[in-house]
């Protein structure tokens, strides 16, 4: 049942008092300046409630974006702590936009205006976000809406749901001719203090590993009977065994002989044996030596695959090295290994036709 009243203010002026009372359902109530403005919350507020819509969105209007960061961001940290520093900065973004709005205020229209502000504005240390960062901003975003909405009930539609991905350009493939290749080699065993960069980057090419899974690398994971090391924590999340063979194997059984007992770590910290090695300028200073242009160490990773598919190995190979779910990601490499396709197609035909 619903209710207006009209009320004198101490300046003279007139309110008018919604309320809405149902049975079974606490009782509700607003102000507002003129009679049909009471009059039309008052029929929707009758109608959410009898249609149980009303108090979950009540329930967004108690939480602003702000609140929503700060929990996610604490969810993200007791799951996955090395996604919390980028999940962090992600979200300082929409806080610094959308942070003092209350999530019923959150809409695509919105969202959209925002991710297209983020598109055409500078990021850290470039002109132009790729579409690609601009997915990552988003995912976070809708993330953080989906488990507000699924563990703790302050939303109850999700404003994202439509909103479809930018258009990413087919993933980067940079890879180490023969020249280049040589040239870093020897130029990482000629940085001054980094007689570890050698091995780690032998180890990224022949493996295919990332940085992160190489760097906190520890002994008890590298099985030498085995010929194999075991990554636990991988970003997927699920166990990877990497073979090791011929130059790699040699370097990390040289490496054991004479490694630092007082770390488990691999490629330990010279002064502190117990923290990963920081290789950051090392590598730099090699990659400068050895004149390498528009190289990054994650490359390393694409050199590993493309040897692979140029050398015959089939897609899903590849991607059962690398770690990937899906063939999606190793796609990029399909270029590389149309010859062993063709081949295979040929021995086939050969096989059946004669």
């Amino acid at each position: 049942m619903a209710m207006i009243e009209t009320r004198r203010n101490a300046d003279g002026s007139t309110s008018y008092r919604a309320k809405v009372r149902i049975k079974g359902f606490p009782a509700q109530s607003a102000t507002f300046e003129r009679r049909t403005d009471a009059k039309e919350w008052a029929k929707q507020t009758e109608i959410s409630i009898k249609e149980g819509k009303y108090f979950k969105t009540a329930e967004a209007k108690k939480h602003t974006v702000k609140e929503l960061a700060d929990r996610y961001a604490e969810y993200v940290k007791q799951r996955n702590p090395k996604r919390h520093k980028w999940v962090r900065m992600y979200l300082d973004w929409w806080v610094e936009q959308l942070g003092d709005y209350s999530l019923s205020e959150i809409t695509k229209t919105l969202i959209i205006e925002k991710r297209d502000l983020l598109l055409t504005s500078p990021g850290r240390n470039i002109e132009k976000r790729a579409p690609a960062t601009i997915n990552r901003y988003m995912t976070v975003f809708s993330h953080a809406f989906t488990i507000a909405i699924n563990e703790w009930e302050w939303v109850q539609d999700h404003p994202m749901k439509k909103i479809a991905k930018l258009p990413e350009p087919r993933g980067r493939v940079r890879f180490l001719n023969d020249t280049e290749r040589k040239n870093l080699l020897n130029a990482c065993q000629e940085v001054r203090g980094a007689e570890n960069l050698y091995m780690l980057v032998v180890l990224a090419l022949s493996t295919g590993a990332r940085h992160g899974e190489l760097i906190n690398l520890r002994w008890q994971d590298v099985d030498l009977k085995r010929k194999a090391i075991v990554l636990h924590d991988t970003k997927n999340k699920e166990r990877r065994v990497l073979p090791l063979a011929h130059h790699a194997l040699e370097l990390i059984e040289e490496k054991y002989t004479s490694r630092d007992v007082a770390s488990d770590l691999v490629f330990p910290a010279p002064r502190k044996p117990k923290d990963a090695w920081a290789s950051r300028s090392a590598w730099l200073a090699a990659t400068k030596k050895a004149k390498l242009k528009d190289f990054r160490f994650h490359d390393l990773r694409h050199s590993a695959a493309s040897y692979l598919a140029m050398n015959g190995a089939s897609l899903a190979e590849i991607a059962e090295v690398l770690g990937h779910k899906t063939l999606a990601m190793v796609k990029r490499y399909s270029h590389l290994s149309e010859a062993h396709t063709a081949g295979v197609v040929e021995r086939m035909n050969k096989k059946i036709f004669g």
